[in-house]
């Protein structure tokens, strides 16, 4: 599974994906987890099979949502508290109940695409 976590300048979105890709490879799963910004997401999402959305980008999460919908991405809004994970194994948790559609080694299940906040 391809992450993609995004912020206003890459800075925040940085750290979350470091974590979480790390956290994906604690527990042996093939995920990547890549940093980008709202102004590189249009290029981004192309590459990626969900969206992370930081918290302070909710009022930009309605077009992030449909962009990323007509290609068949997921997009997720973490909550404010996202930043203290600093295992990102909650964040990588919380992507996977997002993604209840897709089996643990991050395949498909259904071609369903939803917005969740979680």
């Amino acid at each position: 599974m391809r992450i993609l976590v995004v912020c206003g300048a890459g800075a925040s979105s940085t750290f979350v994906a470091q974590r979480v890709r790390h956290a994906a490879h604690d527990r042996g799963l093939p995920y990547s987890a890549q940093a980008g910004t709202v102004r590189s997401l249009p290029n981004d999402l192309d590459t990626a099979d969900v969206v992370l959305v930081g918290p302070h980008l909710a009022p930009e999460l309605e077009w992030i949502s449909q962009d990323a919908a007509t290609r068949g991405v997921r997009v997720v809004l973490l909550p404010e508290d996202v930043f203290s994970d600093l295992t990102g194994t909650r964040t990588l948790s919380l992507v996977e109940e997002a993604l209840g559609a897709r089996d643990p080694r991050g395949h498909r299940r259904s071609s369903r695409t939803d917005t969740d906040t979680v």
